[in-house]
């Protein structure tokens, strides 16, 4: 008897679910010690950020734009901390880390023009992909910032460093580490 069975459908093609950003969420992101660098005054401010993104994420409609504001201005303060340490310890002033600091802000004050225009749901676009970007952001450039404070002794409330025989001989142009600018040219030779 022949087989007239009908061959088998192909699976049904499956579409990415595009997430909904016109509403709130629950955090994306919640601090956890795999964020942390083991440097106290980092992991402080790294938690306020982490911190801040969730109320931003959970934040109602009547408060999004405020709480976006909160968020840019600690940021602000955030990467602007990072970047003395990094200028007072040999980096150069157009490093890899000191221009992601620079473009990230650039576009969270794009994203509170554009919610100051009722355009909500791209900041709330915007805090996923921040939930997104800042793990990597912490474990690579900031985890890499961390390993050369470290390795200087820079103290970060005095600036004061106990290895200043161990900045580099040149300015870091990379991202600390993270990038693979240590290199020869980029650090003193060890003796």
């Amino acid at each position: 008897m022949p087989d007239t069975a009908s061959p088998a459908a192909p699976p049904a093609a499956t579409t990415p679910t595009t997430p909904d950003f016109s509403a709130p969420v629950a955090p994306g992101l919640v601090w956890s010690d795999a964020l942390s660098l083991s440097m106290p005054v980092m992991d402080q401010t790294h938690v306020e950020f982490v911190d801040l993104l969730a109320e931003v994420q959970a934040a109602p409609d009547g408060r999004l734009v405020s709480t976006w504001q909160a968020l840019i201005d600690h940021t602000d303060a955030h990467f602007a901390q990072e970047d003395r340490w990094m200028l007072a310890t040999g980096f150069a002033p157009g490093s890899c880390h000191m221009t992601q600091h620079s473009v990230v802000l650039k576009v969270l004050r794009e994203g509170l023009q554009a919610g100051m225009q009722g355009q909500l749901a791209l900041i709330r676009q915007m805090a996923h992909e921040l939930t997104l970007w800042f793990p990597h952001h912490a474990q690579t450039m900031d985890a890499g910032l961390a390993l050369h404070l470290k390795s200087v002794g820079h103290d970060p409330f005095t600036g004061e460093l106990s290895h200043p025989d161990a900045l580099p001989a040149q300015a870091i142009n990379g991202c600390g580490g993270a990038c693979g600018d240590t290199g020869p040219g980029t650090q003193k030779e060890a003796a």
